[in-house]
């Protein structure tokens, strides 16, 4: 399949109703509004293609670009790679939910994340923090420096109140992951959650609203979630 014929077949996929849902998020023009569940049976046929996930994430259209996330081969990608994709991705479902998730199947995720999370800007310190929870919730812990691990937890405690929206999200979500995927520091993390306790998002609309990660855990907890790895970090 080449990349026309690929435009066409998501094209027809295109619902409105996604579309719209893409939209109130943040997605805009061009789009046609495809449910990622759609796409599993070109992606079948396709399989990993990195030559056409680059020509796909290039059209800028929000459908195309996810579709290369899932066609990527990962291991071909080099940094340069990535920081075009993630200048690319102008809101968190393609820097947290494609670029992140690509960057977490590679030897050098953690290089370019803590780069990412160290350059002061919204989405690529969303992608950053995002990448670090893919990682976690798959890869085995003594994959990580617990130390390393340790001072990002002071630093999201520090700073996340003050962070950028998106940004906000993703720390908090690292908050929980550790907690509930990487064992050594479990304790320090529901410590660090009930230090930050609610961080308030949206604050200047009408719809503000609070995360709150000590929920999160203890639910998870309830569940028996406690170590939790998942199998694959791309669907």
């Amino acid at each position: 399949m080449n990349l026309e014929t690929v435009m066409q077949e998501l094209e027809a996929l295109g619902k409105e109703r996604s579309k719209k849902m893409y939209q109130s998020n943040g997605a805009h023009e061009p789009l046609f509004g495809v449910a990622t569940g759609a796409m599993k049976p070109m992606a079948k046929i396709i399989k990993k293609n990195q030559p056409l996930a680059e020509q796909l994430y290039a059209t800028g259209n929000y459908d195309a670009m996810y579709f290369a996330g899932i066609i990527a081969d990962p291991e071909a990608m080099t940094e340069a790679d990535f920081d075009r994709w993630i200048d690319g991705a102008y809101f968190y479902m393609l820097s947290d939910y494609v670029v992140a998730v690509t960057l977490a199947e590679t030897e050098i995720a953690q290089q370019v994340a803590d780069k990412w999370i160290a350059s002061g800007e919204e989405l690529r310190m969303s992608a950053g923090w995002s990448c670090y929870c893919w990682l976690l919730g798959n890869r085995p812990d003594h994959e990580f420096s617990e130390s390393k691990i340790a001072d990002m937890l002071e630093m999201v405690q520090n700073t996340i109140h003050d962070s950028p929206e998106r940004t906000k999200y993703a720390m908090n979500n690292f908050i929980y992951t550790v907690a509930v995927s990487y064992v050594p520091l479990h304790d320090k993390a529901v410590e660090t959650a009930q230090a930050v306790g609610p961080v308030e998002v949206n604050k200047d609309s009408k719809k503000s609203k609070f995360l709150l990660a000590s929920e999160n855990i203890q639910k998870a907890a309830d569940k028996g979630q406690l170590g939790f790895k998942r199998k694959y970090v791309r669907c």
